[in-house]
């Protein structure tokens, strides 16, 4: 199962030892160099100063929300020394450039999919420039595809080599009959000619 990122915003934390819901996801701190959300903002009335979950306390993703042991989970950026380097980045997925390596411009990232088992993204959509959105408004991207990620674009593989790629392994052969048409071994031109 996928999820998107605009899924994940807003996701309930529930918190297995009170029962109830302590908070509500508002950021996920995405590691700029695996592409992987490492911790999580949350946001809410209990939720003060110790506002960074941690992917690793979560037990479980589901359709009610996350779900943690307690409260006591959540930390500080300055807990944890690598999320803390992570949040002084100030990397966020959305919005940045994306180009192939030829520097052709492809459009912005305007979501991404993600495994919510491992929090890895798995795709990038990216909505398309004015004159090559009329042809194909997004495109969803493969983590595959990515060569490069900056502070201001993501670089993937050239346009052409994928669409080669993906035409070379395509080797699409319909295996269906289709019950209103006569087989050559029925065909017979003359029966064609008095219809």
């Amino acid at each position: 199962m996928l999820v998107t990122n605009s899924q994940l915003i807003g996701a309930p934390v529930l918190s297995i030892q009170t029962g109830s819901t302590i908070g509500t996801v508002s950021e996920p701190i995405i590691d700029p160099d695996t592409l992987k959300i490492i911790a999580l903002k949350l946001s809410g009335p209990l939720i003060r100063d110790t506002n960074i979950l941690d992917i690793k306390s979560i037990r479980e993703y589901s359709n009610l929300g996350m779900v943690i042991d307690d409260i006591d989970e959540l930390v500080t950026p300055e807990d944890i020394i690598k999320i803390s380097k992570i949040i002084a980045l100030n990397f966020n997925l959305i919005g940045l450039k994306v180009e192939t390596k030829k520097q052709s411009k492809l459009g912005k990232i305007i979501d991404y999919t993600l495994t919510p088992n491992d929090f890895v993204i798995q795709q990038i959509i990216v909505r398309r420039p004015i004159m090559k959105a009329l042809i194909d408004p997004e495109l969803t991207i493969s983590r595959k595809e990515i060569v490069e990620v900056t502070d201001y674009k993501v670089i993937i593989k050239d346009e052409e080599k994928t669409l080669k790629s993906r035409a070379e392994h395509e080797d699409f052969i319909p295996n269906f009959v289709n019950p209103f048409r006569k087989q050559e071994a029925d065909y017979n031109p003359s029966e064609a000619e008095e219809e």
